[in-house]
């Protein structure tokens, strides 16, 4: 299945070398840009691609609003947005990441990672890999934490388990070895967690996990 792309950027030299990278994957299919976020928001309503590709610093309206924007919007449900920025900064991971981003890449990592990002995104897995996840997460745990929004419907016990080491950085081949479960099971627990946490990917169940404490160490990435 070909991968449908947008890449919203400012600055037409990136959107260039973005469109390159990704136009040259068997499959992925670059179908608009986009050099300001108000006209992403507008092409993403009306291209309908897979995958969002989103500059955090755009003019009219950034990325992380564009990120809100599209994981929100009903007309954009089923866009999954990749962040692609310079800044590795915390006031722009965490907001990312609350507001349903699938992905989150530094321009300096290379276009190898841009492109699992987006692969990664369009399984519904998150920021490239789990390990990333934990990686990004570890920027943002110098401050307190911040109140948890509430579950929809509270976690089962085994819930809460998955969910730490969601947020532990495993995949789910690791945590079906660590709970002697299938893969398959811990799918559809994840599954269900996404649904009672009301988060779109693993990336939301990471930062629950983040801000209940489930998750108070690190795999080494």
């Amino acid at each position: 299945m070909t991968i449908r792309v947008l890449i919203a950027d400012d600055q037409e030299m990136v959107r260039g070398a973005l469109r390159r990278i990704l136009g040259n994957q068997p499959d992925i299919e670059v179908v608009g840009e986009a050099g300001d976020g108000v006209a992403a928001l507008e092409a993403a309503r009306s291209l309908h691609p897979d995958v969002a590709v989103v500059d955090i610093r755009m003019p009219c309206m950034d990325g992380l609003e564009l990120t809100r924007r599209l994981a929100g919007g009903p007309e954009t449900a089923g866009v999954r947005v990749v962040v692609v920025t310079t800044f590795d900064l915390d006031e722009y991971v965490y907001p990312a990441l609350r507001y349903g981003a699938s992905g989150f890449v530094l321009k300096r990592s290379g276009p190898a990672l841009l492109v699992e990002a987006v692969r990664a995104a369009m399984a519904g897995d998150s920021l490239i890999s789990p390990q990333i996840t934990v990686r990004l997460l570890k920027h943002i745990t110098g401050g307190p934490r911040p109140a948890p929004a509430p579950p929809q419907d509270t976690l089962t016990e085994r819930e809460v388990e998955i969910a730490t080491e969601v947020g532990a950085g495993k995949t789910n081949a690791d945590i079906a070895r660590e709970l002697f479960i299938s893969p398959g099971t811990v799918k559809t627990h994840i599954a269900s967690i996404q649904r009672k946490l009301g988060v779109r990917n693993r990336v939301g169940i990471a930062v629950h996990a983040w801000e209940m404490g489930y998750t108070t160490h690190y795999r080494p990435v």
